[in-house]
């Protein structure tokens, strides 16, 4: 019997709780009635709301929290659009940096680029003036070349249909004639060379010299003329041009070399002489025209004599 009663105990208060740990059911319910209240309570009393005095109390409490947690926390979520950003004024900088670079070379050579298009625009007027085709080239070395010191070299040659003993000329005046050719290049002796010899006539008088250079270049490069006729004084400022060769090589006739500075007299033979100051300046030569037969086959465009393109 008394197994019985201890049995009917243990099963009795098994039965009369709903689980250990956890509340009566009638707690729950309490609860959950109470939640209801609340919130009809807060719906329909608005800011009038019975409960509106413990939100603030909260409020108050509980606000400067998430203020702080969220300033500590805002850095940490904000770095992924910090990058995002970041690359993105990155790439713009970029962008900006090279059009920046771009106009300043636009800038920086605005000056050379209109030379370039005034010396080509020369170039072609000097064909018509001349009554030459020209093949044009550039000027892309300077030195001496074996025995000679006043030479270039120009990245024209037997392809674009030059050979050696040809006038070169630019839109100024005559440069010097070309000593010899490579497939794509060729070295011209200048005029102002101390080995160069060219024939010219004077002025409205026509009379004929033969123009030495003195190997000098820049502000001092200068030309000596001899006259063939010693008791022909010659005017300061004529003008001088070429005599013109057999064929027309190495020059051809008529192109301006310069004019005259000053004239000196020598008095035991009364023979003349004068200082040619040449068109040319040979210091900052660029762009020339090689003179060329009519319809020379040429790698490049060839300027005709009437100034058209071929």
């Amino acid at each position: 019997m008394a197994l019985d009663l201890h049995r009917e105990r243990r099963w009795g208060s098994a039965d009369s709780s709903p689980g250990r740990g956890q509340p009566p059911r009638a707690l729950v319910v309490a609860l959950l009635l109470a939640c209801a209240t609340l919130i009809t309570l807060d719906y329909h009393g608005g800011s009038d709301s019975p409960v509106e005095p413990v939100r603030r109390a909260l409020g108050e409490v509980y606000g400067p929290v998430e203020v702080t947690a969220a300033a500590v926390v805002r850095p940490v979520t904000a770095i992924p659009r910090w990058f995002s950003t970041h690359d993105t004024m990155r790439a713009e900088i970029d962008d900006l940096e090279a059009e920046n670079a771009a106009l300043r070379q636009q800038v920086n050579t605005s000056g050379y680029d209109r030379n370039k298009l005034a010396e080509y625009d020369g170039l072609t007027a000097a064909a018509g003036t001349l009554g030459y085709a020209l093949v044009p080239a550039r000027v892309v070395g300077m030195g001496p070349s074996q025995s000679f010191s006043s030479t270039v070299t120009i990245d024209a040659g037997a392809r674009s249909g030059l050979r050696p003993d040809m006038t070169v000329v630019n839109n100024d005046g005559l440069v010097g004639r070309i000593l010899r050719v490579t497939a794509t290049t060729a070295t011209v002796l200048l005029l102002i060379d101390a080995d160069s010899v060219v024939g010219g006539r004077v002025g409205e008088s026509m009379e004929i010299g033969m123009l030495h250079g003195r190997g000098v270049l820049g502000d001092e490069g200068r030309l000596d003329l001899d006259l063939i006729d010693e008791s022909v004084v010659p005017r300061k400022f004529d003008t001088v041009v070429t005599w013109g060769s057999e064929s027309g090589a190495p020059y051809v006739a008529g192109v301006p070399v310069g004019r005259i500075s000053t004239v000196f007299s020598n008095l035991r033979d009364s023979s003349q002489r004068a200082v040619i100051e040449p068109f040319v300046d040979f210091g900052a030569l660029d762009l020339v025209g090689v003179v060329v037969p009519s319809g020379t086959s040429s790698d490049r465009a060839v300027i005709e004599a009437d100034g058209s393109l071929r």
